[in-house]
């Protein structure tokens, strides 16, 4: 890894710190906005191109497998040449992708779609990636807090970008794109204006700071950095996050095709992937208290009680019921953040600041697959069964987070 060799002291890694997680904020605004304009739509326009049902989950999997890729990348080049350069090229990338969706719908190119897609996927990797800036140069006890204020700012933009759907198909229609093509020239604005503002403003980088500075001592509970990286804990960490993300993706990626049978309109759509983007996002700063005070163990099992209700009331749902399809959506959304900032914790708990970077991103490939699977049988079960069955089934298979914490609690991975 290239470093610089200034050396800061423990007030100027204080002071890029909160400049840090206001740059990673601002960025997720915008980010947030790509992220969840996209996926509130994929679906529906893939089902509208390929004509066939039983896959419309693959268009998710593909850019959650473009996302796999793009997590490897990042965290590789975030580990080399430094956060900056990693989170802005996988934005741009992300951008450039969803251009290609737009330019797919227009050509009616079913296989540029499946390319821009997978392609696309870069821009939810690095939103997702883009967590850990704000962790690098936080203590222990600021870790939780650190990952929640990042994952909040998130909301701005993901509550806005389903909301927008009508008004970018409108848009669209104007311009002689077809109409489900519209939430992606936000996608394409939004993913390439986060590049951007991490590109020119996150100096110096922090995650080299991180490695040229002491570690702050702001409480007398603060552990030093560790020396080696814990497995144990990284592995435990990474499949709380996989299970959830599974889960997660599964049901939200069926649930506008769904709504669609029910008769529910686009808008309707919007108005519950919203709700269910600002419940994975929204409730950040609290639940990153909660990780740091109560313990991360605790929260990721508080994690899969939620999935598994979210399940349950998406299962017991009428189709035509707009209140209890949002309201299963919520709890989804709540399941996940859970999970994710509980499981973010414990990587940064576990990794040594050397190889922090890339270890992060080589879990994200794993997180990344893992929804990617969730999203291409997504379809096939719901064609083969139904949506309800589907529900049911994710909120079992979420219990499966129990066993893994007391496992890692059996096996002293601390909180």
């Amino acid at each position: 890894m290239e470093q610089n060799e200034h050396r800061f002291t423990t007030e100027q890694r204080q002071k890029i710190y909160k400049r840090t997680l206001i740059i990673v904020m601002l960025s997720q605004v915008f980010g947030g906005a790509g992220l969840a304009a996209g996926i509130t739509v994929g679906a529906l326009l893939a089902g509208d191109m390929i004509g066939s049902e039983s896959i419309t989950g693959l268009p998710a999997a593909l850019f959650t497998l473009g996302s796999a890729l793009a997590a490897l990348i990042v965290g590789r080049l975030s580990n080399s040449f430094g956060r900056r350069i990693g989170l802005s090229l996988g934005f741009i990338t992300g951008g450039l992708g969803a251009v290609g969706v737009v330019i797919a719908a227009v050509i009616n190119s079913v296989p540029l779609l499946f390319i821009a897609l997978f392609i696309y996927g870069s821009g939810t990797a690095t939103n997702l990636h883009a967590r850990y800036a704000g962790t690098d140069l936080a203590t222990k006890r600021q870790r939780g807090t650190a990952v929640s204020i990042a994952m909040f700012a998130t909301t701005f933009g993901a509550v806005a970008g389903p909301n927008l759907v009508g008004v970018m198909g409108d848009f669209a229609a104007s311009i002689g794109v077809p109409e489900l093509a519209g939430p992606f020239i936000l996608s394409a604005f939004a993913f390439i204006t986060a590049g951007l503002v991490l590109w020119f403003f996150m100096r110096p980088d922090p995650l080299f700071v991180a490695l040229n500075s002491p570690a702050p001592k702001l409480d007398v509970d603060a552990a030093p950095e560790i020396k080696e990286t814990n497995r144990p804990v990284v592995i435990t960490g990474a499949v709380i996050m996989v299970l959830t993300q599974v889960v997660m993706l599964a049901i939200m990626t069926m649930t506008p095709i769904h709504m669609g049978h029910h008769g529910h309109s686009l808008q309707a759509v919007g108005l519950v992937i919203g709700f269910h983007i600002a419940a994975m996002y929204m409730p950040s700063p609290i639940t990153g208290i909660l990780v740091d005070k109560i313990g991360r163990l605790a929260m990721a099992v508080a994690g899969g009680i939620t999935l598994f209700a979210a399940g349950l009331v998406a299962f017991l749902a009428p189709g035509d019921s707009l209140f209890f399809i949002s309201l299963a959506l919520i709890l989804l959304g709540l399941g996940w953040n859970f999970g994710l900032i509980s499981g973010t914790a414990l990587i940064v708990d576990g990794t040594k600041p050397t190889e922090r970077a890339k270890m992060q991103g080589t879990t994200d490939v794993f997180i990344a697959l893992g929804g990617a699977s969730g999203s291409a049988m997504s379809g096939m079960v719901v064609a083969g069964a139904s949506f309800e069955m589907l529900s049911l089934f994710g909120g079992i298979f979420s219990l499966l987070l129990i066993p893994v914490v007391i496992r890692g609690t059996k096996r002293r991975l601390g909180n």
